[in-house]
This record gives C-alpha cells, sequence and structure tokens, in this order.
C-alpha cells in the first residue's frame, strides 16, 4: 500500500502535464459508473498525452497499485471501478488525428465520442458502424474495450470487426502497435528481447496445439454469435494463418478489443469504416400480445435484410409514458403490447425500399404472430429508436428500491436457438417470482434481460447470485455468450470458467500474466475477478438515512431516492451538437464533478454515508452544485428524471442553515424588493447601474462580473399600467377571461412587454382580468431561501385557487415565473389538491395562443401580411416542462413570417448565475457553444427572439443584438 499518500501524489501531480485529483469528491464521483458497484478509487488522472500515462504506468508499478482506464463511465458491468487509480481520457484524449478516405480508415485518440466521429465522417460519404444506446457520449476508447455493438451489428459487425491498429503503452512503459501481422511478421515480433515479444512469444505456445484450439472452439460460444466477449477472444487468433490453414492475417488487435484495459493501455486507435448506408429508411413496428410471440416472430422478421432489429417490452414500453421527452416519441404505439419490435430497413430506391416494407407486413401479418404492423418514416424513426435507445435509463424510473438490476442482461444465443432459451429463461424466472424485463437486440439473439431486485437487502444479494448463476448455466447449454457486448467486468467475470472451461480460463490468466505481470491494469475483472456480490453501492440491510426537505420529494419516496433515480448512464454527458440542454456546465468544462450524474452521486453518497446532524452541511455538495445552472433540462432529458434542480435548491437551503446566507445571495433572493425601491426613482436607479464608476463600485462590493451590465428599471412599473386598466372590458362579446400573472421581472424590467401582452389579448378580444397576488418566488427559489419560496407559493396558491380553471386560465410572460405554478408549487404548497388544480390550467402566454389557434379563435387574417425572418431562442425551463412548439406558432402566425428555432441548450445567464464573477466565464462559454454563433450568423435584417428576461439579456452582452419576445413581435404584427 502507498505511503503519505497525500506527498506521494503531490510529488505525482508535479509530474504530469494533465491532472490528477486525491480530494474526497473526486474519488467519490468515479466511484462509481453505470453498473451496481461502487469502490472508492485512491486518485483520478486526467492524462494529456502518452507521456502522462507512462508517468502513471511506472507509478503504478513502483507503489504496487492499478490504474483503471475510463472513458465516458458508461460501463454496466463494473469495469470502470477499482482501488487504484482511474484513469480518465475523455477530457484530452479527444483529436481525430487522420482519416484515410481512400482506405475507408479514420484514426482517433480513444475519448472521440461515437457520435461525434460520425458527424465528422459524414461528409467523407464513410461512418463507423458499431452504434450503442449511448452513442452520443459513449468513446472509441470504451467501445473497444467493451467490444461494442449496438443496434447495427446485424449488418455492420461490432467493433472488434472495425478495429485495424493499435497503439498502446505496455505494463512496462513501452509503446507497442498491434495490428496485422503475416506469419513471417509474426515469428520476428517473437524473436524480440523485450515485453512485447515475450507475448508474442506466450500466445504462440499457448494457442499452438491442435487439441487447445479444439478444446476452445468446442467450449467458446457458437461461431454465428457474433456478439460475444466472454473472456479474452483467443477463439479468434486461432481462426489466423498463424495457427491455422487461413489466410487471415494475425491481429492481437483482436484480442484486445474487448479485453476491457486489463491488457495494455491504448492511446490510437485506427478502424475500418464503411459506406454511409442507404438514404432511405422505413420501419416496421410490430406489436405482440406476448413475448413469445415476439421471440418467434424474429427470425421471420430476420429473412428480410434488416439493418436493426431491436425490441422492447411492456415495462419499458410503461416506464416512457412517465417520461415528458418520451411521451412525444411514442405516439406510435396501438393498444397495450407485451412487446415490440422494430425493424428497419434501408433503400436508396424508395420503390425498393416500400416494397421490401410490405413483404415484411406481409410475412409478420402471415404468421399471425402480431396484431399490428404500422408503418414508420422520416421522423417517426428517429423518434422510436431514441424511445429505444433511452430503454436503459428509463430503467432508473422504477419508483422505490426495487430496479431492473444489470447481471444478466448480456447473454447472447444463436438465433434460432432465441425462441427456446427465452422460453426456458421465462420459466427460470417464474421459479424466482420474477417478471424480468426484455429488450434491445432481438436481431442479433441478445436480449437484454433484468431481474427486478433490491440489492440494499441481503436477501436479493443473495437471489442477485443465484439467478445469475442459473442463468449462466442455461446460457451454457445453449453453447451461448454470458458477455454479448456489455462485458464481463466485475458482474460476469466470476462466471468465466463456467462458460469456456477451467482449461481455457487457464489460458487466459497466462495471457493476462504476459501482458501484465504485476497486474498494473484493470485487475479484478476478466481473469481473477472481483466477487460480483460485494463491492455494491450500498451495504445490504444497513439503516436507512431519514432525510426530512422543504421540498416535496415524495414522488420519489424521498430525496434520497430521488438522487439515486441516477444510474450512472451518462446521458447528460452529450455534447451541443447533439442538441438538448443537458448539461449546460459539462459542456462548457468538460469534468465529471460538472455533471448531472456526479450531482446525484454525490448528493447518494453524502445523504448516505455522513454522519453529520446535517448531512448537507459538506463543502463536497457545494462544490459539485456549483456549476449547476437550474435549467432543469435533467427533470426531462434524463430517461431517470432526477430533477437535479430541485436537488440543488433543496441543498442550497439545507447548506445554509449551518452556514449563513451570503448579501450577494440576499441581494439576487430579494431582487424584486431592491427593484420595487429602485422603481421609484427609476432615472438615479439607471444611472447608478449604467454609469461606469458606479455600477463598478456595485459589482466589485457584491462580487458581479465586471464586464457583465447590469439591468435597468422601467420608467413605469407595469402594475402602475395595471391600474389605469384594471378590470375594464373591452366589450362583452370577448371569447374568454384569462388571468394575468403580473411577474417580478416582467413588473419592474420589461414592463413594455407586459403592455404589449396585455394589448394584444385584448385587441384578440380576450377579457384580461388583474388580481392582486405575490411575486412568483423564482429568485428565492434559485438562491435556496426555501421556506420565503414557500409562503410566496402558498400566498398565490390561496389567491387563485378559486379563480383559475379551465374556462379562467392563468396566463403568464416570464417561463421561470409562470412555470413555478407547474412545477415548484407542487412540491411547496401545503393545499396540493388547489396546486395541483392552478397547474393544469396555468399557461405561458404563447401556449395559451397556440391553444387558442387550434381552436380557431386566433386566425392569420388578424396580422400581417409582411415578411419578415426570425430566429428563436427557447427558455430552458420552456424547453423542460413544456415544449418550444408554442413560440414557434405563435411566431409562425402572420403567414410570411419565416421562423426558425435556434437548436441552442441554456444560454448561460440562468438568473443570477451569469451575474456572479466566478461563473462569468462558463457563462459565456455556455453562450459560446450554439446561441451565440448562430445569432452572430444571422443577417442584420434577421429578427432575434427570446422569451427570457435572462436569455435577452445574455444575448445583449454576448453579441449585441437585440432580442425581442415574441409577443412583442406577434403585437406589433396586428393589422
Amino acid at each position: 500500500m502507498l505511503r503519505n499518500i497525500n506527498n506521494e501524489f503531490k510529488q505525482l501531480a508535479a509530474n504530469l502535464t494533465g491532472e490528477l485529483h486525491f480530494d474526497d469528491l473526486m474519488k467519490t464521483l468515479y466511484a462509481t459508473d453505470a453498473s451496481v458497484y461502487r469502490m472508492l478509487p485512491l486518485a483520478v488522472a486526467l492524462p494529456k498525452n502518452s507521456h502522462d500515462i507512462k508517468i502513471l504506468v511506472d507509478f503504478a508499478k513502483l507503489h504496487k497499485t492499478s490504474l483503471i482506464p475510463r472513458a465516458a463511465g458508461t460501463s454496466l458491468a463494473g469495469q470502470c471501478v477499482g482501488k487504484g487509480i482511474v484513469v480518465d481520457v475523455s477530457k484530452y484524449f479527444t483529436k481525430i488525428i487522420d482519416i484515410n478516405e481512400k482506405a475507408q480508415t479514420v484514426t482517433v485518440q480513444p475519448g472521440v465520442v461515437r457520435d461525434e466521429l460520425n458527424n465528422y465522417l459524414k461528409s467523407f460519404g464513410l461512418f463507423f458502424g458499431p452504434n450503442t444506446s449511448t452513442s452520443n457520449r459513449c468513446m472509441i476508447g470504451g467501445m473497444v474495450g467493451n467490444n461494442s455493438s449496438g443496434t447495427t451489428s446485424i449488418k455492420y459487425g461490432v467493433t472488434r470487426d472495425k478495429v485495424l491498429e493499435l497503439h498502446t503503452i505496455l505494463s512496462d512503459g513501452s509503446d507497442v502497435v498491434f495490428k496485422d501481422l503475416s506469419s513471417e511478421e509474426f515469428e520476428k515480433k517473437q524473436g524480440l528481447s523485450t515485453l512485447e515479444g515475450d507475448i508474442y512469444n506466450a500466445i504462440k505456445s499457448q494457442l499452438s496445439s491442435k487439441e487447445i484450439q479444439e478444446q476452445i472452439k468446442s467450449n467458446f460460444p457458437k461461431p454465428e454469435i457474433h456478439r460475444r466477449n466472454t473472456g479474452y477472444a483467443i477463439d479468434e487468433l486461432i481462426k489466423t494463418e498463424v495457427f491455422s490453414e487461413e489466410k487471415t492475417p494475425f491481429n492481437l488487435c483482436k484480442l484486445l478489443s474487448g479485453s476491457e484495459g486489463t491488457l495494455a493501455f491504448t492511446t490510437q486507435i485506427t478502424l475500418k469504416l464503411d459506406k454511409l448506408p442507404p438514404e432511405n429508411s422505413v420501419m416496421v413496428a410490430a406489436h405482440f400480445d406476448t413475448i413469445e410471440n415476439c421471440m418467434n416472430a424474429v427470425t421471420i422478421a430476420m429473412r428480410h435484410d434488416l439493418f436493426t432489429c431491436e425490441m422492447m417490452d411492456k415495462t419499458i414500453l410503461d416506464l416512457t409514458k412517465h417520461n415528458k421527452t418520451q411521451q412525444e416519441n411514442r405516439q406510435f404505439i396501438e393498444g397495450d403490447p407485451e412487446a415490440i419490435l422494430i425493424c428497419e430497413l434501408k433503400e436508396n430506391d424508395l420503390k425498393i425500399l416500400n416494397d421490401k416494407a410490405q413483404e415484411l407486413i406481409m410475412s409478420l401479418k402471415a404468421s399471425g404472430l402480431s396484431y399490428a404492423n404500422p408503418l414508420l418514416k422520416d421522423g417517426d424513426i428517429d423518434k422510436a429508436n431514441e424511445l429505444r435507445k433511452a430503454g436503459l435509463g428509463l430503467l432508473g424510473n422504477m419508483i422505490g428500491d426495487e430496479k431492473a438490476v444489470a447481471c444478466i442482461e448480456d447473454t447472447a444465443v444463436g438465433l434460432d436457438d432465441l425462441s427456446n432459451y427465452i422460453n426456458d429463461f421465462s420459466k427460470l424466472m417464474q421459479t424466482y417470482n420474477q417478471k424480468p424485463v426484455y429488450y434491445a437486440h432481438a436481431g442479433a439473439g441478445e436480449l437484454h434481460l433484468r431481474p427486478i431486485l433490491n440489492l440494499k437487502k441481503k436477501a436479493d444479494v443473495a437471489l442477485f447470485r443465484k439467478i445469475t448463476t442459473d442463468v449462466a448455466h442455461l446460457v451454457k447449454r445453449y453453447q451461448g455468450s454470458m458477455s454479448g457486448e456489455h462485458g464481463d467486468g466485475i458482474v460476469r467475470a466470476e462466471f468465466i470458467p463456467l462458460m469456456i472451461g477451467d482449461d481455457n480460463y487457464e489460458i487466459l490468466k497466462r495471457i493476462k500474466f504476459a501482458f501484465d505481470p504485476q497486474n498494473i491494469f484493470n485487475p479484478g475483472k476478466i481473469v481473477d475477478a472481483f466477487p460480483m456480490d460485494k463491492s455494491l453501492r450500498y451495504e445490504p440491510d444497513s439503516e436507512k438515512p431519514e432525510i426530512k426537505t422543504v421540498l416535496d420529494f415524495s414522488s420519489s419516496q424521498g430525496i434520497l431516492r430521488e438522487a439515486e433515480k441516477c444510474n450512472g448512464s451518462g446521458d447528460c454527458r452529450k455534447l451541443p451538437e447533439f442538441g438538448g440542454t443537458m448539461c449546460p456546465s459539462y459542456r462548457a468544462t468538460r469534468d465529471e464533478k460538472d455533471t448531472t450524474r456526479a450531482r446525484a452521486n454525490a448528493l447518494r453518497e453524502v445523504l448516505t454515508n455522513s454522519k453529520k446532524p446535517n448531512k448537507f452541511d459538506s463543502k463536497e455538495l457545494k462544490t459539485v452544485f456549483d456549476l449547476c445552472l437550474s435549467c432543469k433540462a435533467c427533470a426531462s432529458e434524463c430517461p431517470s428524471s432526477v430533477d437535479v434542480a430541485s436537488l440543488k435548491a433543496e441543498f442550497q437551503y439545507q447548506y445554509q442553515k449551518a452556514n449563513g446566507v451570503s448579501w450577494r445571495t440576499k441581494l439576487f433572493a430579494y431582487n424584486n424588493r431592491l427593484n420595487d425601491f429602485g422603481s421609484k426613482f427609476p432615472g438615479l436607479t439607471n444611472f447608478v447601474f449604467s454609469n461606469k464608476m458606479t455600477s463598478s463600485v456595485l459589482k466589485k462590493t457584491f462580487g458581479i462580473a465586471k464586464n457583465r451590465s447590469l439591468p435597468l428599471i422601467s420608467n413605469k412599473s407595469l402594475d402602475k399600467v395595471i391600474q389605469l386598466s384594471k378590470n375594464k372590458v373591452i366589450n362583452n362579446k370577448f371569447i374568454r377571461e384569462v388571468y394575468f400573472f403580473n411577474d417580478e421581472f416582467t413588473n419592474h424590467l420589461d414592463t413594455s412587454i407586459g403592455i404589449d401582452a396585455i394589448d394584444l389579448l385584448k385587441a384578440l378580444n380576450y377579457n384580461v382580468k388583474f388580481i392582486n397576488h405575490h411575486e412568483s418566488g423564482r429568485s428565492f427559489l434559485s438562491k435556496g431561501l426555501l421556506e420565503q419560496a414557500k409562503e410566496l407559493a402558498n400566498k398565490n396558491v390561496s389567491v387563485f385557487k378559486d379563480l383559475v380553471s379551465e374556462d379562467a386560465p392563468l396566463i403568464g410572460i416570464e417561463p421561470s415565473a409562470i412555470l413555478t405554478f407547474k412545477d415548484e408549487y407542487l412540491r411547496l404548497a401545503d393545499d396540493k389538491p388547489s396546486a395541483e388544480n392552478i397547474a393544469k390550467h396555468a399557461y405561458l402566454i404563447e401556449e395559451f395562443i397556440q391553444k387558442e389557434i387550434e381552436l380557431g379563435n386566433i386566425k392569420s387574417s388578424q396580422f400581417t401580411s409582411e415578411e419578415k425572418t426570425i430566429k428563436f431562442h427557447g427558455h430552458c425551463h420552456q424547453k423542460a416542462l413544456l415544449n418550444q412548439s408554442s413560440s414557434f406558432a405563435v411566431l409562425n402566425l402572420p403567414k410570411n413570417y419565416k421562423v426558425t428555432i435556434i437548436p441552442s441548450g441554456c444560454c448561460g445567464m440562468a438568473g443570477s448565475f451569469g451575474y456572479e464573477k466566478e461563473h462569468y466565464e462558463v457563462s459565456m462559454q455556455i453562450g459560446e457553444q450554439t446561441l451565440f454563433p448562430a445569432i452572430r450568423n444571422a443577417n442584420d435584417d434577421v429578427q432575434i427572439s427570446a422569451n427570457g428576461t435572462s436569455c435577452r439579456h445574455q444575448i445583449k452582452d454576448g453579441t449585441q443584438r437585440v432580442a425581442l419576445h415574441p409577443i412583442t413581435i406577434l403585437k406589433e404584427a396586428l393589422i
């Protein structure tokens, strides 16, 4: 073990070009991946180059510790956890080094994201085929380590099939390139007096015997099962010209692919590419009443030259009903199927494609197995694929401690065996009173099968092992692969001797020793495995902490279980080019600590293990929540719907109970009262805010970024304007009454927008009613002053509960304010039924107008026919809790207005966040990801629109363009 560990690590950090972290927070964040395991590492390294990795190798040897390679950390079997130094390549090893268009190859570093690579390759007419459900954040290094497959393997093969060359660092620190070798070149390698030579000699000695080769063939999974990662792929090596009559070159990349970083550390990867698939697609979504019918239909469907053949069962489909993003993707579902098989066909010729689709549908109908076979095209295909991809994360949506556990989810059998295997599997599960989850790659003979277990209980941990053992024996009976694409890791490595035989397992151990005699690379995986039922995230049967909160987390059975919904799938690590908003701060920093996953993991860790009376009094939690912008994207984009904005608000409240509230926090939280005071002398207030000298003093005093402009007070508050026309009805033939919520931001900062909204509604013949109400409490929520926010929530619910209804809805302008009624008030208000009723009838003004357009109450003919081009940026809370279609519909109402939604995530301002000096740089980096460039690239005659007050301020500071609220644009368009 290490002695004087901190001193040793300080010296190591000084020697590295990259980063080394050995603080408690970073160790906690890297103690888990997407599996059920938890091991606290000694440190976390983020190397910048190969030299850094060599230094880490030398350090590990000297101090008898280990290196655990990690990319995106989405491994399901525990590959990325260990007690040594986690080496994360995701931040710096991210270069696409070279492309050879003629040879159809590309060379990359291991931290390149799979979909990022394919976006780059698209202009060359090429792509990398293996396609996992995590493809918008998983990395090529991880895909090689796991020999990943994904939906396309039935057409394009697995990662192992694509790896041509690997640049590696061996356990002695030497640089070695593995690539195709002829028999002669292999012999030359054997002659080397180096570790590389020792490896080739070991391979030769272990695999040359014909008896051994037959032993391998008879014990390894059937050769037609192309998804097989059970142990090291020695069955692939014996097919080469070195060991057989075949003319296939020998290539140790076949062995390293799927080796889970246990043999060498890869720094560069050369891949074989395919030409882009045909441009036209259709998808047949076959619906089944039983799992058995679905399984029997797979072989029928696979006769039709499919590109993908994927399954989702009722458990998965039902979970999509409760996820906002996925609700929009499940519109193609008919009835209540027990299973759906989505079968994709592709062709360049549309007629041939349609003929193939009809042939497939006819075959399915003739079988009598499916009860519906809807044909999906264009965007509906993308929606179905997104629904399927969300399957893993959605399993985290199961409320309570029982979860669909990854242990037997990776079994693959021959396609002809699939139906019988699943039938036997189902019978086996019945003996455990289990109704497992079935989903994923039916066309490849691999379904992700998961039992429902509570690993917080010793009894279920015992069942965890028992079920896995029984299924391993069942898979062996069918000569299948226990690890199809997710790898052995910790959860399945114990079963490799059973799956391939003890003698073959000894060969694997000798090969591991040849590569890594000191066992420094990812020990406990594949050979000499860690126990599969130890080092779990939770100590079984331990006391469960009871955490009292102001916000109501009862929908998740408490705040701890809200955090525990995160299963580590890493959707929060997707980059801006893949759309969505989550997670803005990670996109800016590319640091794991700034992901949604990190925040949930850190909170889970602290609430579970802290012995403090106030468990939230944690500097680690303060650090991990620091860059959370409370954009709410995680509540909708995270498949597990982990609501980190609410977690942060509760944390801030509890932390400030122990540590006090800063003056700056009070300044922002009570800004409505300050603005109210400033509005009495708007000229003086605005002079102080805009004058260089006086504004500099203010900014320095309160820790506001010096480059940030301060918002100016309106000359007259909207309240004063309203008093002049309060409840005056234009005529008695209005379409309906609406209650107007005059939020605190519109009241003092954006009075003109409020006037535009009222004038527009009245001009469109709505009776706008005004009630004395209170501010929304958004500022208190954003700064964690939950008692004040709760008081306002209760008061506003009391004000509106007997007024707001379907016939008289509540309408607001500022998304962050009006949407508190639909979100936080449901967690804060004491009168839950009234809060829920108001939430149903509270609308963002664009949302209300969109509904009225659909009812025919508002028409294009009421607006100008002039032409205008508009680019719109939507508020984060609107994207998370509603969608942007309402703003799009409003702006498109004038018939010659051409509207584009900017595919931006968060603007980066997020209320007070962008004002704070320590956050200013990150705030502007977030704006620069998509929003600012899109606006700068727009011509001067293009109108920029944004419906959030913070968004408009950020756009002005970041691009010097003025963005108008959609309502102002529409009001100006009135005839």
